[in-house]
């Protein structure tokens, strides 16, 4: 490891101290939640400087940067619609900065570029994205996003006259979007991002080529800033979904028929559970964890409120729903349990047409599909095969190869398995392993871990650029499937919501413990890493036990679990964590919310938190106060540096070249801490 030659920049603080729920809590980095102060500003110049001298240092980049090149500087497909034979996608060249917008007519195709992001001049970090189609193929709606931000602005695509129009929707969250059946206007649910109204929530029709001050509003869901409206539609009806985020989420269901016109009736009435409606063939479709944990598809009745006349289409399993779709008369439903997927077709009247699984060890994703063919897409992946793209029919079960991802990766040379171990309460947790053939023979190694435990999301075998790179140069690769996730359905996802989210970082920590006490790593050889929600998850790991890691990186976490929610619309995840306006979810958020568990004088892992100005889902404000806070406490004399740039955000949009440059600086510092021979 190259010696520091500098101390990290002094973090001056500004304590603000206050008293919740009888509680005196201290922020001595208030100041820094300011991202465009002057101080702010200097701070983050001084941080990256420091960052710099230290990544810049590193030996061997050269040869990293080249080998991430190679993952990465291939040709790509993604984002796949289909109307009638017309097939839209991103389609990104090995070369290109960024990713156009193509259309195929029919498989055998050739690709046309309808929509190339570099001839709007504006610079590399401008990305575009297709996002719905008209039933009739002939209009393209699309996404226009600068860096990794959230919000963006939504344009039309003409394709007989290969132009795009000028009905734009300004810079905003577009929140439900549908071309009129005759391709003459469109319904949305738009919120600007600069906007008189900001917390007006309707749904209003725009006719093509009038002026947006004429659009009509045709729904009005209230105002408020925790309340939000979205749009669903088909030839038939409107529907709109009204969310009211309270101590729990209640959604509201109205549906509006399109000839004749009439007004929107309720259907559904602040149910506290889960409901994700979809219209299909005149008929209300919805997904719902009611009296099903594992979660269940029904069809809701029209013209009255009552859940008692529900239809059960698809019932609860012991494996939890992970995904469905309608593609012609079919519904598509795939399922998790820990590594297995099953996916399964219906027909509208619930009756089950047919089942295949999915080889162990894989990942299938639905991507596209429509109740106007019985044509889908999916894609499938896993640890050491990167996507491949499927067109699949809902009827036949028979699938056709579009494109796979080219890599220089050879499968051969790795292997997996699957592992149990203990976790603090006993529970025993899945886990799967992943190195060189060599590396899971035994011996102690350097190793890398992850996981995600939260939102029910089950963490499933995925090629990763990041991993490859550890794994070809002897890491063993840990992902362990704890509590939070969906894993094993309903019941373990709340295992670890909520009040219960220490049980996540237990099973996270049992899984480190048991590498060490196996032989098969020690804790200087121990990095771990992980984004958003398993940022968060990484900082309370390294909060609370770092004697136990060498290494994190800890990618747009949320860190101050006290104030998390004020910023942007992080009070949308209330029903998952909790926030600290309610005294019991207060007092579960302080045992384990990171900036707040940093203790002075403590030796502190080398720590890479990564963050930029664009992120609106975990506010930047987290990973500056973060680093200001461990800098400050540290008495390792491992490095703990910001890396933060200002197109950095949360959607996952950057240009080539710079996705090049992060990976290439992970990269280098787990190789320098973890000791890997690159």
């Amino acid at each position: 490891m190259p010696p520091l030659t500098t101390a990290p920049p002094v973090s001056p603080t500004g304590t603000v101290t206050e008293l919740l729920h009888g509680v005196e809590v201290t922020d001595p980095y208030r100041w820094l939640e300011e991202q465009d102060s002057p101080h702010t500003r200097v701070w983050i110049d001084k941080q990256t400087q420091y960052a710099r001298a230290y990544l810049d240092s590193l030996p061997g980049r050269d040869s990293i940067r080249e080998r991430i090149r190679q993952f990465l500087a291939v040709e790509t497909y993604d984002s796949f619609l289909k109307v009638e034979d017309r097939y839209f996608f991103r389609k990104r060249l090995p070369d290109d900065e960024q990713s156009s917008i193509c259309m195929r007519e029919g498989i055998a195709g050739k690709d046309v570029l309808l929509v190339d992001p570099a001839e709007r001049r504006t610079g590399k970090y401008t990305a575009v994205k297709p996002l719905r189609a008209s039933t009739d193929g002939s209009l393209l709606l699309y996404e226009i996003k600068e860096g990794g931000e959230r919000t963006g602005t939504f344009a039309v695509f003409d394709l007989e006259a290969r132009r795009t129009l000028p009905d734009v929707l300004p810079r905003g969250y577009l929140r439900g979007f549908a071309f009129a059946p005759n391709g003459k206007g469109f319904y949305y649910v738009h919120e600007p991002f600069d906007s008189a109204h900001p917390f007006r929530r309707a749904a209003c029709f725009h006719a093509l080529g009038s002026d947006f001050t004429q659009d009509q509003e045709i729904f009005c869901a209230g105002e408020g800033q925790k309340l939000r409206l979205s749009l669903t539609a088909d030839s038939a009806h409107l529907a709109f979904i009204v969310y009211r985020f309270e101590q729990k989420t209640l959604t509201s269901v109205y549906l509006q028929p399109l000839k004749p016109k009439g007004p929107a009736e309720c259907i559904v009435s602040d149910a506290d559970y889960s409901l994700g409606p979809v219209l299909a063939h005149g008929k209300v479709l919805a997904i719902t964890d009611r009296d099903a944990p594992n979660l269940r598809i029904v069809r809701l009745p029209l013209g009255q409120t009552s859940t008692r006349r529900w239809i059960e289409l698809v019932p609860e399993t012991e494996r939890q729903i992970c995904q469905w779709m309608v593609a012609g008369d079919r519904i598509l439903v795939s399922y998790v349990r820990q590594a297995e997927t099953v996916v399964c077709a219906y027909d509208l009247e619930g009756n089950k047409t047919g089942e295949w699984p999915v080889r162990t060890g894989r990942t299938l994703r639905f991507l596209a599909a429509s109740p106007e063919s019985d044509e889908f897409i999916l894609e499938s992946e896993s640890f050491t095969e990167p996507p491949a793209t499927l067109l699949c029919s809902a009827r036949t079960n028979k699938f056709q190869l579009w494109t796979k991802r080219s890599c220089p990766f050879n499968p051969q040379n790795y292997s997996q398995q699957e592992v149990s171990y203990p976790s603090k309460d006993g529970t025993p947790i899945p886990m799967f392993l992943l190195g060189r053939r060599d590396v899971l023979a035994g011996g102690c190694h350097p190793a890398i871990m992850t996981a995600y435990g939260g939102f029910g999301v089950s963490t499933t075998p995925q090629f990763s650029v990041f991993v490859a790179f550890l794994v070809e140069h002897g890491c063993l690769f840990a992902l362990p499937g704890i509590r939070g996730g969906g894993e094993f359905g309903g019941r373990w996802r709340d295992a670890a919501k909520r009040h219960n989210r220490q049980v996540a970082y237990d099973d996270f920590l049992a899984a480190a413990e048991w590498l060490v006490e196996t032989g098969r790593t020690k804790p200087e050889k121990l990095g771990i890493f992980g984004g958003s929600n398993s940022g968060l998850l990484v900082g309370a790991a390294l909060t609370q036990r770092p004697e136990l890691f060498r290494a994190v990186v800890c990618i747009a976490p949320m860190l101050d679990m006290l104030r998390y929610h004020l910023f942007d619309n992080a009070h949308v995840w209330r029903d998952e964590f909790g926030t600290a306006e309610d005294p019991d979810d207060f007092a579960a958020l302080l045992r384990y919310s990171p900036y707040h568990h940093v203790r002075d004088a403590t030796p502190y892992p080398a720590t890479m938190i990564v963050s930029g100005d664009a992120d609106q889902n975990c506010n930047p404000l987290h990973a500056r106060k973060m680093t200001a806070r461990l800098q400050a406490a540290n008495r390792s004399d491992r490095p703990i540096f910001l890396d933060y740039r200002p197109f950095r955000g949360h959607s996952p949009v950057l240009p080539l070249s710079e996705r090049i440059e992060a990976l290439t600086d992970r990269m280098a510092f787990l190789a320098d801490q973890l000791g890997l021979a690159v």
